[in-house]
């Protein structure tokens, strides 16, 4: 899963500070940009692990532009990090359902075209629909 995060430049004497503006609360740091950028994976993944242990969604995330736009971040440096979160929800379960010929090719082709597998699509989209 994708997280957007905010870099706080450091100085000679601070360290490069990280805020994840879409979990609050989930924060790290690091002596240079990208031990900062690897703490802030290791944050999010435990800071994911604890909400679904505590029966708490991932919070939907919010466009870059809706961050860069808070004033809290100016000056800050944005960054995505890809954190494998997936497997907190649980295993894959296979499903059999019934689409239409032409919807299916439709997602097929369109999954296809933005490197993703069909169930992947029909995942993302339901999520989002859902906005979890």
């Amino acid at each position: 899963m994708k997280f957007v995060i905010a870099i706080e430049p450091g100085t000679e004497s601070t360290a490069w500070g990280v805020s994840v503006p879409d979990l609050p609360g989930c924060f790290s740091a690091g002596d240079t940009m990208d031990e900062a950028m690897e703490n802030a994976r290791q944050a999010i993944d435990q800071h994911v692990e604890i909400m679904i242990e505590d029966g708490i969604d991932i919070p939907v995330a919010r466009p870059l532009a809706v961050h860069q736009a808070d004033p809290e971040y100016a000056g800050w440096v944005w960054a995505i990090v890809d954190v494998p979160v997936e497997k907190y929800l649980g295993p894959a379960e296979k499903i059999n359902i019934t689409v239409p010929r032409l919807v299916l090719a439709r997602i097929d082709e369109y999954a296809k075209s933005h490197g993703m597998s069909r169930s992947s699509f029909l995942v993302e989209a339901a999520k989002s629909v859902m906005h979890a």
